[in-house]
């Protein structure tokens, strides 16, 4: 039977997601929990693989992670969570799981993906979020330009070839991918950013992050992120900005597989970052 896992981790004590010799990640551990949930026997018969919704770098955190595995054991759901959990280290966690149907898979059934990222701006970093979010040094009394980097996130939102903001070492068979939405919201000296598309290129999300802070610190027109988008050009764009601050927030899904939000709660992130409205937008609306 296939079984999705729902998934919340720490990025910043692994190495990524993906298996690698000598590394610790996410992946290892993961699988490492499973087989030491189902048993030794069984998971011989069966080894445990999982697939995942997105393949995150190191050092960067997921809320809303989605992997799949499949297995002959069988178990109820909560005993899947609590089970697998028990065998986790504190850094990862699994929030929900389900039998789901072979026609799913974590990776090719996603049609869309939304990271946030989150910066902490300002003349001193705080060690209460230590990397948990990517840092700017600004001089006292100093705040970025938040409408230019509106202004200029407009001209990436539709499909594009975005070669300008992928990695080198970047395995996507083509540049070109669809962004959907980008919201800046600034809450000083708080900066988020939250990106949906159907899916991104190695670094992408880092890259473009990258370029944004340069026109938020008015080293560049707003109008210099077009230029740079049609490029095509990785040279032209601005170096890849650190990974502390990028969270996977969520993956989506066909109606048919049923798959579960995720728990954007349990993260330390603000409501409206994360979507969900506060008391007064509660309190606006009636509810």
């Amino acid at each position: 039977m296939r079984i999705a896992l729902g998934l919340q981790y720490n990025g910043s004590l692994y190495s990524g997601w993906q298996t690698q010799v000598n590394h610790n990640t996410v992946q290892d551990q993961l699988e490492k929990a499973i087989s030491a949930f189902v048993g030794e026997q069984s998971s011989a018969q069966c080894p445990i693989h999982t697939i995942t919704a997105g393949r995150t770098d190191t050092g960067v955190h997921a809320l809303g992670q989605v992997v799949h595995f499949d297995t002959n054991v069988e178990r109820e759901d909560f005993s899947w969570v609590r089970g697998v959990n028990s065998f986790l280290p504190s850094s990862i966690v699994v929030n929900w799981a389900k039998p789901v149907s072979d026609e799913f898979s974590a990776r090719f059934s996603a049609y869309e993906r939304e990271y946030i990222y989150a910066l902490q701006a300002g003349p001193c970093r705080s060690p209460m979020a230590d990397s948990r979010a990517g840092y700017l040094m600004l001089p006292p009394n100093q705040w970025l330009n938040v409408e230019a980097m509106k202004k200029s996130a407009e001209c990436l939102i539709g499909q594009h070839d975005f070669s300008s903001f992928r990695s080198s070492e970047c395995q996507s068979k083509t540049p070109i991918k669809t962004i959907y939405s980008i919201e800046i919201i600034s809450e000083q000296p708080w900066l988020y950013f939250r990106i949906r598309g159907n899916a991104f290129l190695h670094h992408m999300i880092r890259n473009v992050v990258g370029c944004f802070l340069q026109i938020g610190q008015d080293r560049q027109k707003p109008e210099w992120m077009a230029e740079v988008l049609a490029a095509k050009n990785r040279q032209i764009a601005a170096p890849t900005f650190m990974a502390d601050g990028l969270y996977l927030a969520k993956i989506t899904y066909p109606e048919e597989f049923a798959i579960p939000q995720p728990w954007l709660e349990n993260s330390w992130l603000p409501a409206q970052v994360i979507g969900k409205p506060n008391k007064e937008q509660k309190k606006a609306q009636g509810k």
